[in-house]
This record gives structure tokens, C-alpha cells and sequence, in this order.
């Protein structure tokens, strides 16, 4: 598949979102414009469960001003898909015909089993956990999965959300403490008859927009160092704290909060008594987060179609810096010398007792490699801090937050004096021992990155020696080699202070 331009219209009870992504094979699936409006069309429904007029004439007029954003952005290639507001219609039917007729845009209704699916496909390949719960709580359903090994074992589809639960047990904006127990029973309750949910002891994985603003909340109170809320994760405890605050709030006082979208402010409560529902039936210590959900799933889903190879679930951080690498301008084809000779290296420092093989410390350096220095895109002379400001905010798939930083320390390393600056926010996230191995591997990659300064492939292999504090590390080349000469022993620093010793360079052409 070449590059194309394509839009979701995702129509829900709570918002109309429409999205426009660009997907390239070489630097993978971008979201370019996200234009959400809060038209909460689960209001609209009346008793008879047949939407108003008013509220068929609110989403015809959403319809076309997205219309308008379309035709100006030149983009045809759009898949508008509705949830529960207008499955749950009597009238659907007829406003999905009064929609193509009157916008010119053909709506399709997804079944509640189609909206639970498309949400896991999306976080299966989009998050590193390989088994969980996921949970995705819209204006009037609410979808649960549970997968095992990344693969779908079971799905289900309950008509109540944020927007009507709020509508059911709430009077005014603001919730009561006997109105939070009363949705707490009553979601539990309902978790409770799907059996694949009781104990299950899984990590549970928020996807949606309330989601994304508990995650906000808790990163806000922690004064969080980074930012990106995807693979974010939270404690039970967390959780509870949270949920205390929020709860006790007024609506006046929720719509100030910061970390909350104000259109959420009177829908949030019952969302947290939800999520506490679920981990409290499923056993679960850990909340998680994923930014990306039903939309990607649909067009992870398209693209897979037409290129089976296009991502992979079960090997998602590496396509993620495959496309991260080629985005900043350093393609497979640029680095793979690079990542040869580090992997060699790594090897060699591991056979002299250096360092202790690991395959996730191997699996984490050679990612390292492919992003190694990628600020050089920005500013040759500011690469080190580019390096690490955008590989410690980018959301990158696949890795906790906690492995961002670490790549991002890595990736970035300079010198010790660099690496100390950029460790300081993150002092309580990893020991002495884990900070000493990072910048140790990084001063590893700082020194290889010498070994191919002329990007011509020239060290063909390396081989280490040891005797007494002492390493004589021989370089094998294939040709003149003055630029790689003069790197390593600018570099050779870095070496010394892995072994504590003298590092002798001996560079040797082979003949032929």
C-alpha cells in the first residue's frame, strides 16, 4: 500500500469526532487534524428511544461542517461510523438515510461486538501488554474485551454509559454520595454476569476520552515529567486517590480542574465509579491507557488488508522506532551497519565480563542504535538534547513510559555530564544500579557510533582482548579508514570508563 490520506467520522453518544490520518510504509500512521463536537446526541433520545428531530438536525449540521473540513483538506477516502446513540434509535434507519441524502455521507452502524473488536485491534497493536482487559466507556455503552496473548478471547457490549448513567442516577451536574453507590452496584452488577471478568487479576486498559482525562488528573497531581498519556500507567492506589478528589468536587469546581476537558466535567464521577467497578470484579492492581482505540483499530484494520506486514502485534516497539528512525531521516538501509557493529560490540564487552548479557538490555540498545542521535535532524550541533526531548515526549508504541526514558537516555547519550542533567527528573523511577547501566550502555553506543563516522561501512568487525585491567580492542576494516581512526580515539574515553582501565585501539585493514 502506497502513502494515502483517509478520515474517520466516529459518531457517538457523547462527541462527533471527525479525524484525518496519513499513512506512509515507511514512517507508518499519523494522526494529522482531530476536530471533536460535543453534541451529547444520547440526550436526543426520548422515551420511545427515537431520536428528535433536533437532535437528527444537530448531527446533519455536524455532518456538514466536517463535510467542508474534508473537501478543503482534499481528502475523499472517509469511513463514518456510529455507535450507541444511533443503534439504540428506533429511527436509524431513517437517519442514516437522511444523512447520505441530505450531507452526502454514508454512515455505517457498528454493532456493539464491531466497536469492542476495533478497540482491542488497536490496542494489541499499539501497547507491549500482551494480556488484558479493555474497557471503553462512550456517552451510551460501555465495550469490555479480554485477550490473552494479544490475541481476542472474549467481547461484550453494554447499553449504558457515561452520558446515561448520568441521565439515570444523577439529578443536576453534580454526583451524590448516594448516587456514586448506587452506579457502583449497578455496574458491578453488570461486570459481575460475565464470568471471563470475575478474578481475572489483568492489567485493565482504558481506551476513550474519559480514559485519557483520569490519566491526565493523576499526571497532574504527580507533576509528571513527560508528556503523552498512551501506556500510561496507574496503581489501584493512584486510582483511589483520584477518584477521592474528583468525587468531591463540585461541577463549578470540576470545570476548573486542570487535566479535565470542562465538556466532561459532569460525567466524569460516574465514569470513575465504573472503572473502579471493573478493577474491583476483575482483581486488577494496575490501570493502563491507550490513546489509541476504535478509529485506529479501523484503520490498522484497512491497511492490514491490503499489506499483511504492515504492523505486527506481537513485535510492536520495533516497527515503532522502524518508523520513528525513518521519520527523522534514518531508514533500515542507513542504520543496519550501525546496528550490526553495536550488536557486535555488546557481544564482545559481554565476553571480556563488562557487562552481564541481557537480551532486553540487547533488544533496548539496538533500538537504541536506529535512534541514536536522531535530533541531528533538527540541529547537528543540539543533537544530544533533541535526541532526548523527543524521544522522552514522543509517544512511541510498545514501550512503557518507564523504557521511553530509558531509550530516550541512551539514544541520547553524550557525555556523563549530559546524561546526569537529563536523569535528574526521573531520580525516583530507577535505581543506581539501572542508572550506571544505562549510561554504561550509552557511553557503549557513543564509542560505536565512531566506528562507522564516515558512513561507509568500512569496520567490517571487532574483536575485545583483556589482560588485567587492560583491553586491546582490534578493529577489522575494509578499506582506508582515517575518519573512523580519528572518532575512536576522540571516543575512547567513553570505553575507558566501562572497564576502568586502558582501552588500546589497533586498527587492522584486511587485505584483498
Amino acid at each position: 500500500m502506497t502513502y494515502f490520506k483517509t478520515a474517520i467520522i466516529d459518531i457517538g453518544s457523547n462527541t462527533i469526532r471527525l479525524v484525518l490520518y496519513t499513512y506512509d510504509p515507511l514512517r507508518g500512521l499519523k494522526e494529522v487534524e482531530n476536530i471533536k463536537s460535543v453534541t451529547r446526541l444520547r440526550n436526543y433520545l426520548q422515551v420511545d428511544n427515537v431520536m428528535s428531530e433536533e437532535g437528527v438536525q444537530e448531527l446533519e449540521e455536524v455532518l456538514l461542517f466536517f463535510r467542508d473540513i474534508l473537501n478543503d483538506y482534499h481528502i475523499v477516502d472517509l469511513r463514518a461510523i456510529a455507535t450507541a446513540a444511533i443503534r439504540q434509535a428506533q429511527n436509524s434507519s431513517e437517519i442514516i438515510e437522511h444523512m447520505w441524502k441530505n450531507t452526502g455521507i454514508k454512515i455505517e452502524l457498528l454493532s456493539g461486538e464491531q466497536e469492542a473488536y476495533f478497540g482491542y485491534f488497536a490496542v494489541a497493536h499499539t501497547l507491549e501488554t500482551p494480556s488484558a482487559i479493555t474497557i471503553d466507556i462512550g456517552g451510551g455503552s460501555t465495550e469490555l474485551t479480554y485477550f490473552k496473548d494479544k490475541e481476542l478471547q472474549c467481547s461484550h457490549s453494554f447499553p449504558f454509559g457515561s452520558v446515561s448513567l448520568k441521565q439515570q442516577f444523577i439529578q443536576g451536574d453534580t454526583m451524590t454520595n448516594e448516587a456514586g453507590e448506587k452506579i457502583y452496584e449497578f455496574a458491578k452488577s453488570n461486570f459481575e454476569t460475565l464470568l471471563w471478568l470475575k478474578g481475572a487479576q489483568l492489567p485493565v486498559i482504558g481506551i476513550g476520552g474519559s480514559a485519557r482525562n483520569m490519566a491526565k488528573l493523576d499526571q497532574r497531581k504527580k507533576d509528571y515529567p513527560i508528556s503523552g498519556i498512551h501506556q500510561y500507567e496507574m496503581t489501584k492506589e493512584d486510582f483511589t486517590i483520584i477518584s477521592n478528589e474528583v468525587t468531591s468536587l463540585t461541577f463549578e469546581e470540576l470545570k476548573q480542574l486542570d487535566g479535565l476537558s470542562s465538556d466532561r466535567a459532569d460525567i466524569i464521577a460516574p465514569v470513575i465509579i465504573v472503572f473502579q467497578a471493573l478493577m474491583d470484579v476483575v482483581g486488577s492492581e494496575k490501570f493502563q491507557f491507550s490513546r489509541k482505540g476504535l478509529r485506529e483499530g479501523l484503520v490498522i484494520d484497512r491497511i492490514l488488508k491490503d499489506n499483511p506486514t504492515a504492523f505486527n502485534k506481537y513485535n510492536v516497539f520495533e516497527r515503532s522506532t522502524n518508523f520513528l528512525a525513518a521519520e527523522f531521516d534514518k531508514p533500515l538501509e542507513k542504520t543496519a551497519h550501525f546496528v550490526q557493529l553495536t550488536e557486535m560490540a555488546y557481544f564482545e564487552v559481554c565476553k571480556i565480563g563488562a557487562f552481564s548479557y541481557n537480551a532486553e538490555d540487547l533488544h533496548m540498545l539496538k533500538q537504541a542504535a536506529r535512534l541514536f542521535h536522531i535530533g541531528e535532524y533538527i540541529e547537528v550541533d543540539a543533537a544530544s538534547q533533541h535526541t532526548f526531548y523527543l524521544l522522552s515526549n514522543r509517544s512511541i508504541d510498545g514501550i512503557s513510559h518507564g523504557q521511553r526514558v530509558r531509550l530516550a537516555l541512551i539514544a541520547s547519550y553524550k557525555n556523563k555530564d549530559d546524561f546526569s542533567r537529563y536523569s535528574e527528573p526521573f531520580m525516583e523511577w530507577f535505581s543506581k544500579d539501572e542508572f550506571k547501566k544505562m549510561r554504561d550502555i550509552g557511553a557503549l553506543l557513543k564509542f560505536v557510533y565512531a566506528l562507522d563516522a564516515s558512513k561507509r561501512n568500512i569496520v567490517e568487525s571487532i574483536a575485545m582482548e583483556q589482560s588485567g585491567d587492560n583491553v586491546k580492542l582490534k578493529i577489522y576494516t575494509k578499506g582506508n579508514a582515517m575518519a573512523e581512526m580519528y572518532q575512536t580515539n576522540r571516543q575512547k574515553k567513553h570505553l575507558n570508563r566501562i572497564f576502568k582501565g586502558e582501552v588500546s585501539i589497533h586498527f587492522i585493514e584486511k587485505e584483498g
